[in-house]
């Protein structure tokens, strides 16, 4: 309990708010656009996935796409602000969520999703942080760890997928190689004519999904490598095969000390100004907001 509870800096929860929400404003524009074709999209195709039927949410229209799109927008840029972190928090992870349903009701399923939908499940549960704040917060450090082990989970339980839909032969089968006739890159068919090193990567993948929850006993001093090494295996991902992974990498910032990433206060440093007052230390741990 003392390691699910171990309290974080109000400051890290004010920045890991601000970049979740933020990427969500982004992710709607950006990465998935194509969610409002679903607009369009003919009533009978949509086949709602388990958790969209046990919840009897309405099968969407054009109104509903339209309106989820416009007001998690606006929400998720003023909860980016951390105003009313509770109220903003919860109508973010509610339109997101059902954002979520409708993106994949229509055949196609992402696993890229799991830590960011669980990190917006659990900041409304921190109330107020501020920038800055260095505050001691089990609360956010609850967060925070529900968060990350959301990021890891999604590694070993895919290792998991791999073999229960894959077989056992996954390591030694060709999937790396039908995704690089499919969608690979120059750097991708550099790597295809290597004899065995597909075979070998594929090996590595395996490993690296079922080691991932090894990150837990790296030392703190030594975690922002570790995950260097993470954000690295997505970018050769990208490199190779173009499959972004973006929600999982925004999710996974919830390793990294956030707090000592102050955008505002390099901005003022550069123009002249003095920057406001940091929030002093307080002795005291937040248990709630």
């Amino acid at each position: 309990m003392r390691w699910l509870f171990a309290p974080v800096p109000l400051g890290r929860i004010a920045a890991f708010r601000t970049v979740v929400y933020v990427f969500v404003a982004l992710d709607l524009v950006v990465f998935t656009p194509w969610v409002r074709s679903h607009a369009n999209t003919p009533a009978e195709l949509y086949q709602p996935l388990r958790v969209g039927r046990l919840l009897h949410l309405p099968t969407p229209t054009a109104l509903i796409v339209h309106t989820v799109f416009w007001a998690l927008i606006v929400l998720a840029l003023a909860a980016a602000t951390g105003r009313a972190p509770r109220l903003l928090g919860w109508l973010v992870f509610a339109l997101y969520f059902e954002w979520m349903i409708i993106a994949m009701s229509y055949g196609k399923v992402d696993h890229d999703r799991v830590g960011l939908l669980v990190a917006l499940a659990v900041l409304p549960t921190i109330g107020r942080a501020r920038h800055g704040d260095q505050t001691m917060s089990a609360a956010g450090g609850w967060a925070l760890r529900v968060t990350q082990i959301a990021v890891v989970c999604t590694y070993f339980l895919s290792s998991w997928a791999k073999i229960r839909f894959g077989g056992a032969d996954w390591p030694t089968s060709a999937v790396l190689a039908q995704a690089i006739v499919r969608r690979g890159t120059w750097l991708a068919d550099q790597i295809a004519v290597v004899p065995g090193l597909l075979i070998a990567a594929q090996f590595g993948i395996m490993a690296f999904e079922l080691l991932s929850p090894l990150i837990f006993v790296v030392p703190q001093r030594r975690r922002p490598a570790a995950v260097a090494f993470f954000y690295s295996f997505h970018v050769m991902t990208f490199a190779t095969i173009t499959i972004s992974f973006a929600p999982h990498l925004v999710a996974m910032t919830s390793f990294l000390p956030l707090e000592r990433v102050r955008p505002i206060e390099w901005t003022r440093r550069r123009l002249g100004r003095t920057p406001a007052p940091a929030v002093p230390d307080r002795p005291a741990v937040a248990r709630g907001g």
